[in-house]
């Protein structure tokens, strides 16, 4: 259903049919299990220190904290200041050891942190943090068939506005996959495309986070099956993303670069 990862670049996947959390080392073999005590289970943040906060929006309407052994640490309710509507929460997300939720893609409640303790009061910020500490991104599609998106950053010291960068493709964009940065401060925008009669891709972008400049680009396969998730990708701190691609055979996780 999701995936993460933590500091040391394991890679963390969230098995929502088993109700369990799956912990792969550097080397991409399995090494540790979390179970859930969520009934749906949909998102997962991990911080540096390996402890997660794992999203329920539409069953518990909760989200539980565990530290870096699978050892529950604590539950907190979602619904109340900033969260209306729990069913309408787009992803969660852990800055330094403060514990955010996404509303509609835009932004982002503090629920506690990542002891379980609750936020009081909660307070919001603009967008989702870069991982450098430096800003807040959002991005959006201003012309799905004409293969248009906006990807724009907030400065978290002024909020400021710092800039808005269109981007146009080739293509017609069916979702944005991906919306996030390493610890250097790129941004990683990926967007499904399509275009007749070819099959549907995945296109990555990189841009510099102080004016927008597009670093580079990917292609990378996407994922048809029936099956479905909420997070396909992760950024990786030092560069670069991880991806959960399905097949009749099964997932495997690969890792792609921009050139």
């Amino acid at each position: 259903m999701s995936l993460a990862h933590d500091g040391k670049g394991r890679v963390y996947v969230l098995d929502q049919v088993n109700g369990r959390v799956v912990r792969h080392g550097v080397d991409g073999k399995a090494e540790a299990t979390s179970d859930l005590r969520l009934r749906n289970p949909q998102d997962l943040a991990v911080a540096a220190d390996g402890s997660m906060a794992v999203l329920d929006r539409l069953g518990d309407k909760a989200i539980a904290f565990y530290d870096e052994g699978g050892a529950l640490r604590g539950q907190l309710p979602l619904e109340g200041e900033g969260v209306e509507e729990p069913g309408l929460l787009t992803g969660v997300f852990i800055d330094g050891k403060d514990v955010y939720v996404e509303r509609e893609h835009g932004a982002l409640v503090n629920i506690g942190d990542t002891a379980g303790n609750p936020a009081e009061p909660r307070k919001e910020i603009p967008g989702r943090p870069l991982r450098d500490g430096t800003g807040f991104i959002n991005a959006g599609i201003t012309d799905s068939g004409a293969g248009r998106a906006w990807v724009a950053v907030i400065d978290r010291a002024t909020t400021d506005h710092r800039f808005t960068r269109e981007l146009r493709m080739k293509g017609e964009i069916r979702s944005i996959r991906l919306l996030d940065s390493d610890k250097s401060g790129t941004i990683y925008l990926a967007t499904e495309m399509h275009q007749e009669p070819a099959e549907d891709w995945i296109l990555l972008q990189c841009l510099d986070s102080l004016k927008g400049v597009q670093t580079g680009t990917a292609m990378l396969p996407a994922n048809t099956m029936p099956e479905e998730t909420f997070r396909d990708l992760t950024v990786l701190d030092d560069g670069g993303v991880v991806l959960a691609h399905q097949t009749e055979k099964g997932v495997t996780y690969q890792t792609y670069e921009c050139n």
